[in-house]
C-alpha cells in the first residue's frame, strides 16, 4: 500500500485530497499544526519538529510514496502597513515549510526507489500577484521556484515534483471573503464560479497516478479561466 502524507489536512482543501487520496486505496498520513485527529501533529514552520515527526514516522512506517504539502498561512494587509511578523509567519509556513517537510521524506524515498510524487499548493497570487497580499504572494511564488528546481534533480530517479495553483476556492480564505467582496471575485472569473475542493483534490489524484509519470516541472493553474 503507498503512503501518501498530506500537510494541512485536518480540514479545508487539505481534508478533500486527504479524503479523495484515501478513496483511491492509498495509506494517507494526515497532518495537523495543532491536535486534531490526524496522525502527525507539528508546525510546519518548525524546522526540528517537523524532521523528528517525520524521521520518526518513516522510520516506523517506511519511505513515503508521495508528499502533498498543503499546509500554509495568510496575513493579507497593504504593504506599507504590514509587520514583520505578519511577513514572517508566512514566509516560514507557507516556503519554509516546503524544505522543513520536502528534506526529512526525500532520501527514504530516494533510497527506497520510490518512482514518487511531490505536489506543492501554490497559488494564483504566487503565479499573477494580489493586492494586500505581497507577503503571500512572494512565499507562493518562491513555492514555484522550489518545485522547478527540485524538479530537475529528482527527474533521473522517477520522482515528479508539480504545483498547482488554486485561484478563488469555495473554502478557507475566499469562503471567508465580505459578500460584496466575493460577489466582485466571482465577476472576474469567467466561469463566474469560485472552485470546488473536490476540483484540486481530483487532479492531486491524477498526479500521483502511474498516468502523470512523465509530467513533472509544471505549474497547474485551476482558476476558471482567469489567467
Amino acid at each position: 500500500m503507498k503512503r501518501v502524507l498530506v500537510t494541512g489536512s485536518s480540514r479545508g482543501l487539505g481534508r478533500a485530497v486527504a479524503d479523495a487520496l484515501a478513496a483511491e486505496g492509498y495509506t494517507v498520513v494526515t497532518h495537523s499544526a495543532k491536535s486534531g485527529g490526524t496522525d502527525l501533529v507539528f508546525d510546519v514552520s518548525d524546522r526540528a519538529a517537523a524532521k523528528a515527526a517525520l524521521e520518526a514516522d518513516i522510520a516506523a512506517n517506511g519511505p513515503y510514496y508521495a508528499v502533498v504539502l498543503n499546509a500554509g498561512v495568510c496575513r493579507d494587509r497593504a504593504f506599507a502597513e504590514m509587520e514583520g511578523d505578519e511577513w514572517d509567519d508566512v514566509v516560514r509556513t507557507d516556503l519554509d515549510g516546503f524544505y522543513n517537510v520536502v528534506k526529512p521524506c526525500v532520501m527514504p524515498m530516494v533510497m527506497g526507489r520510490i518512482r514518487g510524487r511531490i505536489v506543492a499548493i501554490s497559488s494564483a497570487s504566487g503565479v499573477t500577484g494580489n493586492r494586500g497580499q505581497v507577503n503571500y504572494a512572494a512565499a507562493k511564488a518562491g513555492l514555484v521556484g522550489a518545485v522547478k528546481s527540485l524538479a530537475v534533480e529528482l527527474a533521473a530517479r522517477g520522482i515528479t515534483v508539480n504545483a498547482i495553483a488554486p485561484g478563488f476556492m469555495d473554502v478557507g480564505m475566499s469562503a471567508a471573503m465580505p459578500p460584496e467582496a466575493a460577489e466582485s471575485a466571482r465577476k472576474s472569473i469567467p466561469m463566474q464560479r469560485f472552485g470546488r475542493p473536490v476540483e484540486i483534490a481530483s487532479l492531486v489524484s491524477y498526479l500521483l497516478s502511474d498516468g502523470a509519470a512523465y509530467l513533472t516541472r509544471q505549474v497547474i493553474s485551476v482558476n476558471g479561466g482567469m489567467y
